[in-house]
């Protein structure tokens, strides 16, 4: 099944800015492509998308609803979903004041992705990374992830990444996820 890639300047308005109800609009004809349903819920603000504050969205960006996430008993569940050809820029997650680093694991429930965790590099890893973040991924362990198979976090407070080539919608299982101990490679990524 092949999902439609948009140009970069699908998503930006004559004067630049992000267009966020373009970027659900191809998110909505992923999620019917791939037969997965579209709940109320999707068609609230609890959806969102976001560039990532780049301006590349075609490439480096992302959508997603955060079905759960419970800081009392910290656990979280949480749909990602990634046009052909997006990534999600690599970070971290630390220690906040509401809890422990976030850990986590990642089920493609329709395509397929590319996950990227610390370790010994993947030979050929670096012509799959997206010019844009060659020089300032740390991350270089790769793992290909089909429908159904899982991978997780090798450790607390590691740097990793996402990529989905031909696009994808992946179940995200972890522990509670506080914005403020989100941390990114490049300096510039903005929500």
């Amino acid at each position: 099944m092949k999902i439609k890639k948009y140009p970069n300047e699908h998503f930006y308005k004559a004067d630049g800015t992000f267009d966020q109800e373009k970027a659900k609009q191809a998110y909505y004809e992923m999620f019917e492509a791939y037969g997965y349903p579209v709940y109320d819920r999707l068609r609230t603000a609890e959806f969102w998308v976001t560039d990532f504050g780049l301006g590349n969205f075609a490439e480096t960006g992302m959508g997603g609803i955060f079905w759960l996430n419970n800081e009392k008993d910290s656990y979280f569940g949480h749909d990602i979903y990634l046009l052909p050809g997006q990534m999600i820029p690599e970070h971290k997650h630390v220690k906040t004041a509401k809890g422990g680093a976030k850990m986590e694991g990642w089920q493609p429930r329709h395509g397929w992705i590319y996950t990227y965790g610390e370790g010994t590099p993947t030979p050929g890893v670096d012509e799959r990374i997206p010019p844009s973040h060659r020089k300032a991924a740390v991350a270089r362990t790769e793992q290909k992830l089909m429908p159904g198979e899982t991978a997780e976090l090798a450790g607390a407070e590691q740097w990793h990444w996402m990529q989905a080539p031909e696009g994808a919608i992946v179940t995200e299982y972890a522990t509670f996820h506080d914005g403020d101990g989100l941390r990114f490679t490049l300096p510039n990524v903005k929500l």
